[in-house]
Order: structure tokens, then C-alpha cells, then sequence
């Protein structure tokens, strides 16, 4: 394969995942075929989309792994800034986990996907499970869970199910401003702002809902 051939090949998948992503978010899984995919990429051949990715479900992956990876960077600057988990604050482990999903979503600009992508796919039964494991799986994501776990929690399902509550509140909140910020033309610099005004928000609101589970007698 030339340079030329590989080139365009990277151009045309970066092409197709950003058109999936941009479908599903605004028209949900059920509203959206591979070849509607391939269309609104610009793909002249009708297999494109299957040659660069064998399944939806693959498709639907890769995406989750890109964005997921470019969290991660952000995630490993700040634990870089603030040390082991095991040694931060509370409130700074939540910080590390919630602020990436902000500045992630900076990065991205006006108008994004993501968000809206990401809460069509958590609710998609073929492909929960992998959203979850594509984020558990990052290594520093699981140093900070494993660092918030109560030693001798006498009912490991409330570990799993605080978890659950933290991500479903992280995605959902973070997808209703990326709507509201494509609804309202949003400029880049109000967007930050109000994307950081978000993080502070669930940042309160996730220590706040871990205090009070913490502190329920069960």
C-alpha cells in the first residue's frame, strides 16, 4: 500500500466515525443505517464504511476507544499534579474523575457529539457493557475507583452500584449541555465556561451523593 492509499485511508475512517458519531447522537442507533454512515462521510463506495470497520458495533468502538484515550491524557496530567490517589483528598479523586469528561469536551469545540453520542450508546444493551469497560479499563480511572472503595464493604454491590450513579450523572448531565450549547451557537469562549461551571457542579454533586451513601446506616 502507498503512503498516498494509506493516507486517505485514515481519512476516510476518521471521516466515517466522525459522521457515525455525529448520526447516532442526533438521530439514536434505530434512525440510522451504515449506508446513511457512508453518505453523510462522503463515501462514494457503498462498502466503505464495512471495509474500514467489519460491524456498527465495531464502529461504535473505535469511537469510544478515541475519545477515551484523549481523556486519558488529561486524566494522567492531573494525577500527575496531585499524586497517588491513595494520598489526594476525597474531593480531588472526584476532580480527576469528572474535570477529564470537561476538558475533553473543550477540546472538541462547538458543535460536538460526544455527549449525546455516549448517552444513545449507555443505553444501547448490545453495547453498554463495552462503553463502561472502554473508560474502567484506563488505568488511571481504576487507580481512582479502587482508591474511593471502603475496606471491608460488607455489600460489594453498593461499590458497583455508586459507580453507576456517578457515570450515569457525568454522562447525561454532559450531554444535556452539549445540546443546549449546539441549540444556543454557542462561542468557544462561553462554551469552556460553561462546560467548566458543569464540572465544578458535578464535582459538588458527586461528593455530596458518596457522603450520603457512605453515611447510610445500611
Amino acid at each position: 500500500m502507498t503512503v498516498q492509499a494509506s493516507a486517505r485511508g485514515v481519512t476516510a475512517r476518521s471521516a466515517i466515525m466522525r459522521a457515525a458519531e455525529r448520526l447516532y447522537a442526533t438521530e439514536g442507533f434505530a434512525g440510522v443505517s451504515i449506508r446513511q454512515i457512508g453518505e453523510a462521510a462522503g463515501q462514494r463506495n457503498k462498502s466503505a464504511v464495512q471495509y474500514h470497520f467489519t460491524s456498527r458495533d465495531e464502529l461504535v468502538k473505535a469511537i469510544l476507544a478515541e475519545h477515551a484515550e484523549a481523556m486519558e491524557v488529561h486524566r494522567l496530567a492531573m494525577m500527575s499534579r496531585l499524586g497517588e490517589p491513595g494520598g489526594m483528598s476525597p474531593r480531588d479523586r472526584i476532580r480527576c474523575v469528572v474535570l477529564p469528561h470537561i476538558e475533553h469536551h473543550i477540546d472538541l469545540g462547538v458543535p460536538s457529539w460526544y455527549g449525546r453520542f455516549l448517552a444513545q450508546v449507555v443505553v444501547e444493551p448490545a453495547l453498554r457493557e463495552y462503553a463502561v469497560s472502554v473508560h474502567l479499563e484506563r488505568p488511571s480511572l481504576r487507580r481512582l475507583y479502587d482508591a474511593t472503595r471502603e475496606p471491608g464493604e460488607p455489600d460489594p454491590g453498593r461499590t458497583a452500584r455508586r459507580e453507576a450513579m456517578t457515570r450515569v450523572l457525568i454522562v447525561h448531565m454532559c450531554a444535556e449541555l452539549e445540546r443546549d450549547l449546539a441549540a444556543g451557537h454557542a462561542t468557544a469562549a462561553s462554551a469552556a465556561t460553561a462546560w467548566r461551571r458543569l464540572g465544578d457542579d458535578l464535582v459538588t454533586a458527586v461528593c455530596g451523593l458518596l457522603g450520603a451513601l457512605r453515611s447510610d446506616p445500611r
